[in-house]
């Protein structure tokens, strides 16, 4: 994953439209919500519920461009896990949307085994 190739993509899809890009970089942490040690975690996606919700995402008020980058499959702490990238009109759409966006994936797209 290259963060600046990502953001340049969606600058480029958002055009002078956008007064704002936010952008969300998920990476393996070294530690569980339960603050246990994690070394690596396995992750299952979803792409046909991604794809959609990367959709819905587009037609939210003052949304731009909207785009993601996933990764599935076994990954070690430090390994970024996903580019998450909103452009909109003004902050509290970008924001908004992100956050929705977000909490979407999280709940209903991917599905993690930490390994301690």
């Amino acid at each position: 994953m290259n963060i600046q190739a990502f953001r340049d993509k969606l600058k480029k899809k958002a055009g002078t439209k956008a007064g704002m890009i936010l952008i969300h970089n998920g990476i393996v942490r070294d530690h569980a919500k339960d603050n246990k040690p994690c070394t690596s975690l396995d992750i299952e996606v979803n792409f046909e519920i991604l794809n959609q919700i990367m959709e819905e995402t587009r037609k939210l008020p003052g949304v731009v461009a909207a785009e993601v980058e996933i990764r599935s499959g076994h990954l070690k702490k430090g390994d970024d896990v996903m580019l998450l990238g909103i452009a909109g009109d003004f902050r509290h759409n970008v924001i908004s949307a992100l956050s929705y966006c977000l909490d979407r994936i999280k709940e209903e797209v991917t599905n993690k085994k930490e390994y301690p």
